[in-house]
């Protein structure tokens, strides 16, 4: 069974780091993009950032340059998210799940199949 379960959020200041941690099982890791995806409430579940592991491509939301790294481990089937100088606008619920052919920069979250429980994030004022 595919699994992606999403850790390391927290309470943090306006310009601190966190560092999400995605743990992935059931599935050819290496094999599929992984993409990061936040949802505040009462907001759409929008894309943050992905990797195409098999080429080491990373991409990134406007909202995310520059301040976020994504990257990855195979030996331990993780991903990860590197947060700095965060913002109150970043609050969210994060999640990572497979990217679709690497596409949801354009599609956003509508074609993802499997998404985790998500991490909590919050950046205070």
């Amino acid at each position: 069974e595919v699994q992606l379960q999403a850790s390391g959020g927290g309470l943090v200041q306006t310009g601190g780091s966190l560092r999400l941690s995605c743990a992935a099982s059931g599935f050819t890791f290496d094999g599929y993009a992984i993409g990061w995806f936040r949802q505040a409430p009462g907001n759409e579940r929008e894309w943050v950032s992905s990797i195409i592991q098999s080429d080491d491509i990373t991409y990134y939301a406007d909202s995310a340059k520059g301040r976020f790294t994504i990257s990855s481990d195979n030996a331990k089937k993780t991903v990860y998210l590197q947060m700095n100088s965060l913002k109150p606008e970043d609050t969210a619920v994060y999640y990572c799940a497979i990217d679709p052919n690497g596409s949801s920069w354009k599609h956003g979250s509508r074609y993802v199949d499997y998404w985790g429980q998500g991490t909590l994030v919050t950046v205070s004022s």
